[in-house]
């Protein structure tokens, strides 16, 4: 069963770096053949290289991260190429080059990936690269090259989906509010604090899926700002761009909620029925969300759920809870308010919508 599972997650991983693949592959080629075969360089080995470290760059700002590495690799050339032409090649050479190429991408006001690709290309050219003149500087043509077919291929000709990737980051950070919702839901029903105890935890190891998500979405506007194929997916990309703080706040409020369940198990206080049916249409309105952020839809059934969690809230406060309970019901409220938000609501409408639903005494 692991076997089959393990089988089963590479091949989706596989198949997510599919895209990424076809576009380093196609990138290599095209640099190839421009430096081979139009600029008649016999050992065009860094336009290629060149041009799949580019792409190799991970989503987030990834057109600003691969212009560094673009400048970075270049540069590092440049200066590996200028050392050995001037001083040779040798043990202390690696060293000056090291310096200079770190403190040049410093100066210029660059990332750790343009510092880190300006000094190891410099220490490939001054300990690796042939040291005859037909090659000098010819390298750092074939690195500018394979960097721009490399941006080139990225935002113009093989551009990704903006919306499989942002599609693909928000989908864990939802499922795991949901799941953690249902949990609780569970403890609270079965009046299990361990149950709720293992929910909380696993809210809080979903911070980095929350991180994954802010991430897909600069790369998501990027891809769609830069790539004119993509300019199409711009209306539907905006409401992920939208949702990001309100869902960003529904896993926070959930862990809230999560913490004060297990406090009024533990201080026995009145659970009634209808306070873990609130949190339960809470995870059903979480699945909903995705399903229909995904499908580019109207989300009316986050919003039927959301609002059917604000009343079974209601019924829960009317019938008598304690003092965590009570919070409960306010986070109830604040995460119906932020799946409501989520889904396209304006503030205004939803505390509209929530007035509708107020709490009696």
């Amino acid at each position: 069963m692991q076997v089959s599972a393990a089988v089963s997650s590479r091949y989706h991983r596989a198949r997510a770096s599919l895209g990424l693949a076809v576009q380093a592959a196609i990138a290599a080629g095209i640099a190839w053949f421009i430096s081979f075969h139009l600029l008649h360089h016999s050992m065009p080995f860094f336009a290629p290289i060149s041009a799949v470290i580019v792409l190799a760059v991970s989503v987030g700002q990834r057109m600003r991260r691969a212009t560094e590495v673009v400048l970075g690799n270049a540069f590092g050339i440049l200066f590996g190429e200028v050392l050995v032409t001037v001083i040779g090649r040798g043990a202390w050479q690696v060293s000056l080059a090291v310096l200079i190429a770190i403190l040049a991408a410093i100066v210029l006001g660059g990332s750790p990936a343009l510092v880190g690709q300006s000094a190891s290309s410099a220490v490939l050219v001054v300990t690796f690269a042939p040291g005859t003149q037909e090659y000098f500087f010819s390298r750092f043509v074939d690195a500018m090259v394979g960097g721009g077919v490399g941006l080139a291929v990225m935002a113009l000709l093989l551009p990704l989906n903006p919306l499989t990737v942002v599609a693909r980051a928000c989908g864990p950070i939802l499922d795991a509010i949901e799941s953690g919702l249902i949990a609780t839901a569970k403890a609270l029903t079965e009046r299990d604090a361990g149950e709720a105890q293992r929910a909380l935890a696993a809210l809080r190891e979903a911070e980095p899926k929350l991180r994954a998500f802010a991430d897909a979405i600069t790369a998501g506007k990027e891809i769609a700002a830069f790539a004119p194929i993509r300019w199409g997916k711009r209306g539907a990309l905006l409401q992920y761009v939208d949702a990001y703080d309100h869902i960003a706040r529904t896993l926070r409020n959930s862990r809230v909620l999560t913490r004060r369940s297990i406090s009024a198990i533990s201080d026995d206080e009145p659970l009634p029925e209808t306070l873990p049916a609130a949190v339960h249409a809470l995870s059903a309105a979480t699945a909903r969300l995705r399903a229909e952020l995904a499908d580019a839809a109207e989300p009316e059934g986050t919003r039927e759920d959301a609002i059917k969690a604000v009343r079974a809230g209601v019924e829960a406060y009317a019938t008598g809870i304690g003092f965590s309970g009570s919070v409960i019901i306010a986070q109830i409220r604040s995460i119906a308010s932020d799946l409501l938000q989520a889904s396209g609501l304006s503030h205004d409408e939803t505390a509209a919508t929530l007035r509708t639903h107020r709490l009696r005494t």
